[in-house]
């Protein structure tokens, strides 16, 4: 039975493939990284306005807050399985194509950008009300509030907020591998699954688990670090 085992494991994973599941491996790398920072640059900002726009807060605003709000929370509500077909006319516009990685980085995207403006906000819901009235009281303009007290204040939570969104794309980032994102997931669906490679399969599962665990364990270090309270 072993002897079995070594001889179909050598068969399907000989160096061509091994070199397959490397670029993969790099691909689904490449994927959750490039998504991750588009929805920081584009959530974190979002996510601020949206708690900074509620009710009681410093640019109180109820028409923005409900508007981002909504915004928000359809985002999050929608699966990223739908996602990925509804936004192939917008991938093919801003890619030239819905195949491959750098095309799946537009949906990946799409998804978390409104997941992580929800986490930023959550995030901000954590800082104690205390500082920000004691801030406003010495005359602090908005701008201050937010970057001298809100930020700093929130950093460690919102550096979780990040590790989770990046895990999160990481497991999407598989299931892309469906219309041929690329990645991992593709590779397991390609090779594993249709072409009946078991071996294939539980490589490139246990390729995504070793990222995410290692992207987890950055993640809490890097926020223990900065968490100064």
């Amino acid at each position: 039975m072993w002897d079995k085992f070594i001889t179909d494991f050598m068969s399907e994973m000989h160096p061509k493939m091994w070199e397959m599941v490397a670029q993969s491996t790099w691909e689904t790398i490449y994927m959750g990284l490039a998504a991750t920072a588009i929805a920081v640059i584009i959530g974190l900002p979002m996510g601020f306005l949206a708690f900074l726009t509620d009710k009681g807060r410093i640019l109180e605003h109820r028409t923005a807050f409900s508007v981002l709000d909504v915004i928000i929370n359809i985002g999050r509500s929608v699966p990223f399985i739908i996602l990925l077909i509804i936004l192939m006319p917008v991938t093919r516009f801003l890619v030239g194509t819905t195949l491959g990685t750098t095309a799946a980085i537009v949906p990946l995207s799409v998804a978390a950008i409104p997941f992580f403006a929800r986490l930023t906000a959550n995030a901000l819901l954590e800082v104690p009300t205390g500082l920000t009235e004691a801030a406003k009281s010495m005359g602090a303009t908005h701008w201050q509030v937010v970057s001298k007290y809100y930020f700093p204040e929130s950093l460690p939570i919102l550096i979780n907020a990040v590790t989770l969104t990046l895990v999160s794309l990481i497991g999407y980032s598989a299931m892309a591998g469906v219309v041929g994102g690329g990645g991992l997931g593709n590779l397991a669906i390609s090779y594993g699954e249709h072409r009946n490679m078991v071996y294939v399969k539980w490589i490139s599962t246990i390729i995504i688990v070793a990222i995410v665990m290692i992207c987890q364990k950055a993640g809490d270090i890097l926020a223990a670090r900065v968490d100064h309270r």
